[in-house]
């Protein structure tokens, strides 16, 4: 048995994290490289993008809720979202890395404690 099918966790994580890199770049990136064009062109380039995104996204909730409940799906999708989106803005996009992403960050490890309490 595959090890990712002996851990829906781990395997819901990892696919997870997979579709939020798409997602990310369906969201943002036409910012940076479609700005010049008309916003549909950028939408159309963006829903290809997300295709991705959900033929990742929805087998990882499914897989996940066997072991998760919504809540906790939930508040993991944010951890991962700002995990991706920090590295993303600051390579990508060269966004300046502030103390915010830290605060945020945290906000969100508090929110993480408390919806994995027993």
């Amino acid at each position: 048995m595959p090890i990712l099918a002996a851990h829906p966790a781990l395997s819901a994580v990892l696919m997870l994290i997979a579709s939020n890199v798409f997602m990310t770049f369906a969201w943002y990136s036409h910012l940076k490289n479609l700005n010049d064009k008309p916003w549909w062109i950028a939408a159309l380039v963006s829903w290809g993008i997300a295709l991705f995104e959900y033929l990742l996204q929805v087998p990882a909730n499914r897989i996940g809720f066997t072991v998760m409940n919504l809540g906790q799906l939930k508040i993991l999708q944010e951890v991962i979202t700002l995990a991706v989106f920090v590295p993303f803005a600051v390579l990508y996009m060269g966004e300046k890395l502030s103390l915010n992403f830290l605060w945020a960050g945290l906000c969100l490890l508090g929110a993480v404690y408390f919806i994995f309490k027993a």
